[in-house]
């Protein structure tokens, strides 16, 4: 009863903050003709239909985690001394204070701009394909790349990637998304040193978001929470 409690006031609880911190706290109350992620869509004050099919599959597919990350581990530790299911999520969001894993989706959004700023608009694969061997030449990562668990493409990555397809094909954030889908496995395998170099999750979250206009990137913990 008390999960269910709380998987029902998410949303509120989400939006209201949204919408004080960025909106002049001036709120909007929930439409109980809406379903969950519709409801969250409409309280964040973003009407657009295809937004909240987007909220639909988003929440959905962050909430796929098992054990295997910083919070949904968390969770359940907590929860297995019999704690109650409001110490156990709190702990868990608390994870999500540290940057490694709070960050994640803003982090590799920031570095897709990067590199289309870099490199002058959606980039060709030789120029994407030397930019990626200068960023590991170079003792850094290609974020949104690797995954504790998985050895293939998450299937959340190919979830977002099939709404982009269908919604946002011209979307030139999604082109880089996308141009980079296309060659960074390959240079990974290449290059060696990363167990699995295929997208995870977190490689393609960002660019949906900012497509329909959510450009508060600290927000973007709070959809992943």
């Amino acid at each position: 009863e008390d999960a269910m409690n709380i998987l029902a006031k998410l949303p509120l609880i989400a939006s209201y903050i949204y919408r004080k911190t960025y909106k002049n706290d001036e709120h909007i109350p929930p439409d109980p003709n809406l379903d969950w992620g519709g409801n969250f869509a409409h309280m964040v004050g973003i009407e657009d239909e295809k937004f909240k099919e987007l909220m639909r599959l988003y929440l959905v597919i962050h909430s796929d985690h098992e054990g295997g990350n910083v919070s949904a581990h968390t969770t359940h530790l907590v929860g297995s001394t019999l704690s109650d299911a409001y110490y156990a999520l709190s702990a868990g969001m608390n994870g999500l204070a540290g940057p490694l894993h709070g960050l994640a989706n803003q982090e590799v959004l920031r570095w897709i701009m990067e590199v289309k700023e870099d490199l002058g608009g959606v980039p060709g694969k030789e120029q994407l394909v030397k930019y990626l061997w200068d960023t590991l030449n170079a003792g850094k990562v290609v974020p949104g790349y690797g995954h504790a668990v998985l050895r293939q493409t998450d299937p959340r990555y190919m979830a977002q990637r099939e709404f982009a397809l269908k919604h946002l094909p011209d979307d030139e954030i999604f082109k880089v998304v996308s141009a980079i889908y296309e060659v960074a496995p390959d240079i990974l395998k290449e290059h060696g040193k990363a167990k699995n170099p295929w997208p995870n999750v977190d490689a393609h979250s960002g660019c949906l978001l900012l497509h329909y206009g959510v450009t508060e990137y600290d927000f973007y913990t709070v959809f992943f929470g």
